[in-house]
Parts: structure tokens; C-alpha cells; sequence
């Protein structure tokens, strides 16, 4: 039920499309209030952070792995493995932030991006610098729907009983 603004009756939001929230940030990125630097600060602070704990268990991953006496080439394969899936999760999480994955590569990509977590963390990191991850897509999409409903709404102006008739 919506609030309404007790002079008409109608509601406080406005009419036409509603921008799509985002994850951590619900719609604050559409005016940048309610707390949206701080957000955005302490959201880059954390996935810094997470992506340092990540790198601190994949190392303690590999020195266990160099107790085990496995091999030289098993502790290369896996430094390789790390960091090729890192720097494609890195480069997948930062174009999904300028526009839309497509769900069936998404899906497909899905184990890559969990052994490459570390670079989609440090994506998130980066991207936190210049806007929320995401905003410029969304803001595009909601500029977009904005214009298009305007114009559908101001297309017709005026009162048509009182066109003119053409003779």
C-alpha cells in the first residue's frame, strides 16, 4: 500500500517506470542519498578486504600443497589455473557492469567465476571508485524509460472535443 501525500490522494511516488535497485545500494544511486558515498566507501573497503582474506587462503591452499610434496608442476598448474580464471572473472564481472550477461554464458561461466572469485572481488574493488557496479546500466536503461514514458505521456495535449474539423 502506498503512502499518499494527503492533498489529492495520490500517491508520493511519482508515475512511470521505477529504476531497478541495486545490490547493496537499493534505488539510492538514482539521486546519490541516503547514505550512498559511505556505501560505495565501505563496500570498496570490504571486497578489498574479502579479496585480501581470499588471496591469504589460496596461499595458505598452496603451502599445503607444497607440504605435501605433490609435485612442481601440480603447485604451477594450480598458480595458472588462479590466476587465468581470475583474470577472466575479473574481465566477465567488469563488462557485466556496462551491460547485460547473457544468462546462458552466465550459466555456462558459472564454476570459472567461483575459482576466479579473487577477480571478480577486485572488479568490484575498482569499479567502486568511478560509481555503484552496475549504475551507468542502470541509470542508462531507467534514462531511457523515463524519455520513452514521456513521451508517451505528453503526446497528446489538450482537450480533443475541441479540435477543429478539416472542411
Amino acid at each position: 500500500m502506498s503512502a499518499e501525500n494527503g492533498k489529492n490522494g495520490s500517491p508520493d511516488t511519482p508515475a512511470g517506470p521505477r529504476p531497478e535497485p541495486l545490490r547493496f545500494y537499493g534505488t539510492t544511486w538514482v539521486h546519490h542519498d541516503d547514505g550512498y558515498a559511505a556505501r560505495r566507501a565501505g563496500l570498496a573497503a570490504g571486497s578489498l578486504a574479502l579479496a585480501a582474506a581470499a588471496c591469504f587462503v589460496l596461499r595458505v591452499a598452496y603451502q599445503g600443497l607444497q607440504i605435501a610434496d605433490i609435485g612442481s608442476f601440480v603447485s604451477l598448474l594450480m598458480i595458472v589455473m588462479f590466476a587465468i580464471c581470475s583474470a577472466l572473472a575479473f574481465r566477465h564481472t567488469w563488462s557485466g557492469f556496462t551491460s547485460r550477461p547473457d544468462p546462458d554464458r552466465q550459466a555456462s561461466m558459472r564454476g570459472l567465476l567461483a575459482i576466479g572469485f579473487v577477480g571478480s572481488l577486485l572488479a568490484y574493488f575498482f569499479r567502486t571508485f568511478t560509481e555503484a557496479p552496475g549504475e551507468k546500466l542502470h541509470r542508462a536503461e531507467y534514462d531511457r524509460a523515463r524519455e520513452e514514458y514521456e513521451k508517451r505521456t505528453t503526446r497528446r495535449s489538450g482537450n480533443p472535443m475541441k479540435k477543429r474539423r478539416r472542411k
